[in-house]
């Protein structure tokens, strides 16, 4: 039996067109969700018309945010999983666990599927930074999960991350895309409406949440005098996930930037808000890997704030790495246009791809 553990937002949106093709094939698979991110996770299940989870695992009513509260929640989910593996695998024994990525979810779901004796297969396998504090802590539980055998089937998205992974010498495929690519088909689908832009009025868009971005404030305080320098030239609408809310808040710089006239801060979205809002904004600032891909596909322009990316999409073409300097920033902005190119158009599917391949799970 084919298993699919998901517990964030980013893993839901990139599984999300895998489900859908395993429900599109009449495939039974059984759907856990770990909690880790509850705002707006069920209604973006409902917006790709997947079916809801056959059973829920740590939900705390909100998302978890600190570190602190996610090392609690690990052992938690840990304990519970261990008691309840049979009931939460179905009996299984000889399936295959799909994970997506490299959230906390992965070591959980890893060790949740070996307590059941089952094979565990990592979508978007093989990045690699070399760094392990940046992404923090993207590249830890990437790394450690493939260190200690946790992963036997990487689905990895371009030659460079099968290279990456070859050293395990486990089962591996190339996707030659993230499954980003289908989930931005699926929203391309969709009729959503802006309401936070007057007609014909030029805006972009802001999305920052990373570790590194917003635990210190020195860092924090950097992004947002960017930000408010930014905002003189166009219109910003700053997306705030709820961690960054948390964080602008707690250091006093909330009211800084909601006191900007340019400056709209805006709750999460969900993903086809976040689409449509996307695919009409002149550029996205943006410290995520997710969103990195989505510009690449879509072709709008991106400026990451990080000093590096272990993500080559749209790196020297339509993303500029922005390595917090005020003059590689000031020039994005002024000469943004040039960056920008044609979607891609390919129909491949890697979903469609990865389901191929599991044939002797189904």
């Amino acid at each position: 039996m084919i298993h699919i553990i998901v517990g964030t937002r980013a893993q839901i949106i990139k599984m999300a067109p895998v489900m859908k093709e395993l429900e599109n094939r009449g495939i039974n698979y059984n759907f856990i969700f770990l909690a880790q991110h509850k705002e707006t996770m069920y209604e973006i299940m409902s917006q790709f018309g997947i079916k809801k989870p056959d059973i829920v695992i740590g939900d705390k009513g909100v998302d978890i945010t600190t570190v602190k509260d996610m090392i609690l929640w690990s052992l938690k989910v840990l304990i519970y999983a261990f008691w309840e593996r049979v009931k939460i695998f179905k009996n299984d024994t000889e399936g295959v666990v799909l994970i997506h990525g490299d959230a906390p979810p992965l070591l959980l779901g890893g060790l949740m599927a070996k307590f059941q004796r089952l094979k565990v297969a990592q979508v978007e396998a093989g990045l690699r930074s070399f760094n392990k504090l940046k992404p923090f802590p993207e590249e830890l539980t990437r790394v450690i999960a493939a260190k200690i055998g946790l992963i036997d089937i990487f689905f990895c998205q371009d030659k460079k991350a099968i290279d990456n992974i070859q050293q395990y010498k486990k089962i591996s495929y190339c996707t030659g895309y993230n499954t980003m690519l289908d989930s931005l088909h699926f929203a391309n689908r969709a009729e959503l409406k802006i309401n936070y832009s007057k007609k014909d009025e030029k805006f972009a868009i802001v999305s920052l949440h990373r570790f590194e971005t917003i635990s210190k404030k020195e860092n924090l305080w950097q992004v947002t005098q960017e930000i408010k320098k930014i905002s003189k030239k166009i219109k910003l609408l700053f997306i705030l996930h709820p961690p960054t809310r948390v964080s602008l808040i707690k250091n006093g710089l909330y009211k800084t930037l909601e006191s900007e006239p340019g400056c709209v801060l805006l709750q999460r979205q969900n993903f086809f808000q976040f689409h449509s809002l996307l695919t009409h904004a002149e550029f996205i600032i943006t410290d995520g890997g997710s969103n990195q891909e989505e510009s690449y596909y879509l072709g709008v322009p991106c400026l990451l704030f990080r000093n590096e990316t272990e993500r080559s999409e749209g790196i020297g073409e339509n993303v500029v790495i922005s390595r917090f300097d005020s003059t590689i920033i000031d020039n994005f902005v002024l000469n943004y246009n040039s960056y920008r190119k044609p979607t891609v158009s390919d129909t491949f599917s890697p979903s469609s791809f990865i389901v191929d391949q599991l044939k002797e799970y189904i």
